[in-house]
């Protein structure tokens, strides 16, 4: 599309508006962390242990990172309007099916239902790029971004207080409602915008051998993946440390998680302003130093016998300003690896991304059940940094190495 088209607030014969197109990214991000100051409540409530409980984090992430290698495919052939609308349907049920749970198993059933939300998070950008200029789809894409960066801060602090007032099933009601507000808001809002066939799977499929023996993909994938490990893993680790290590109360660890977000928000907005400035690889390393930094501080800190809730979620303050850093500019540099095959590095690299999310996630959740306190977590956390630099290493070493060649 070459000239940007009217949008009008409630017509669906235009284009979403950004308000709407900023809820539909935040509603994947609401839903992964609004309930988490509930985990260790909800673990004792099905009578079963904090690892089972946390594979609603990383078991989820696992189904998101599935989800979105289908999602662009099938949204190019059925358009992004009925897509999206069935998506946020099944959302709302599976949010229902959570609440009403009566066991682990069952809701853990319901929790991976959940996971067709990312759905909205994927095609919101998908639809900026439908409707506005290449020259200024970076811009909005910026803006539905650090619209959904907001809302980490907000969700968990409003299901911890939701969870000590009414109970963690009153979370899920809220997550329900605000999805079933948001799929009327797209029945009115959301016109179609997808105007011509997209690339299928099968035909995505025979593109991933020439992606996949690109060794600088694989460095910015494993870059990002790495640098998001760091912060998957505090979702997967964070409420057990707040709740059982730190006996912090539900709306307090709710206000706590918040903290990793405002890093986010900052850090998006630095690589905004500086890196066309400085260079993606250059802001990669620095933001995965960022990382390392914080994370050897805050395990130093521990180790010393000073640790505290204070220290502990203050100095993960750098896992969002360090991931603010080193995302955008990681996703930048495995689009521009294979030019020709940016949609499927962007889908691949997603899922990748995602994916080792879930395995750290994982991980910290069944470390932290062998007791030390918060230790297990924070060395995840600063091996996943450091991976992160080793990962920018080896492709500034390839660059090198192909520029000389």
């Amino acid at each position: 599309m070459t000239q940007k088209p009217t949008v009008r607030f409630l017509d669906r014969t235009t284009p979403p508006h950004i308000f709407t197109l900023v809820l539909l990214a935040g509603v994947s991000a609401m839903s992964m962390s609004v309930f988490l100051p509930s985990l260790p409540a909800m673990a004792k409530e099905f009578d079963t242990s904090y690892a089972i409980m946390q594979l609603s984090v990383s078991a989820y992430l696992a189904c998101t990172a599935f989800v979105q290698l289908f999602v662009g495919p099938i949204s190019d052939k059925y358009g992004r309007r009925p897509v999206i609308l069935v998506a946020l349907a099944i959302f709302v049920l599976a949010t229902i099916g959570c609440m009403l749970s009566t066991s682990a198993e069952m809701f853990l059933f319901f929790r991976m239902i959940q996971a067709v939300v990312a759905v909205s998070m994927v095609l919101s950008r998908a639809i900026v790029r439908d409707i506005v200029p290449q020259a200024e789809s970076a811009a909005m894409i910026g803006y539905v971004t650090m619209g959904m960066s907001l809302v980490p801060m907000f969700a968990p602090a409003i299901g911890g207080l939701l969870d000590e007032a009414f109970g963690w099933r009153s979370t899920f009601l809220f997550l329900g409602a605000f999805g079933a507000g948001l799929w009327l808001l797209c029945l009115r809002d959301q016109g179609e915008t997808n105007r011509s066939g997209g690339m299928s799977f099968k035909a995505q499929l025979a593109e991933y051998p020439e992606l996949f023996t690109s060794r600088r993909f694989w460095g910015y994938a494993l870059a990002a993946a790495f640098s998001s490990g760091t912060f998957f893993a505090f979702l997967g680790g964070a409420p057990y440390v707040a709740t059982e290590v730190y006996n912090m109360p539900s709306s307090y660890v709710g206000m706590f998680f918040g903290v990793p977000a405002i890093g986010y928000f900052v850090g998006n907005y630095l690589s905004a302003r500086l890196s066309v400035r400085a260079g993606v690889n250059r802001m990669i390393v620095v933001g995965g130093i960022i990382l390392a930094t914080g994370m050897g501080l805050s395990l130093a800190i521990t180790l010393s016998g000073y640790g505290s809730a204070a220290w502990f979620f203050g100095f993960c303050t750098f896992v969002g300003l360090g991931n603010g850093l080193v995302l955008p500019n990681a996703t930048a540099g495995l689009l521009s690896v294979r030019p020709h095959l940016a949609g499927t590095a962007s889908g691949v690299g997603s899922a990748i991304m995602i994916g080792g999310g879930a395995a750290l996630s994982a991980l910290a959740g069944a470390l932290l059940q062998l007791g030390g306190g918060s230790l297990p977590l924070q060395w995840i956390m600063l091996v996943s940094s450091l991976m992160c630099l080793v990962s920018i290493t080896y492709v500034l070493r390839r660059n090198k190495a192909v520029a000389t060649a």
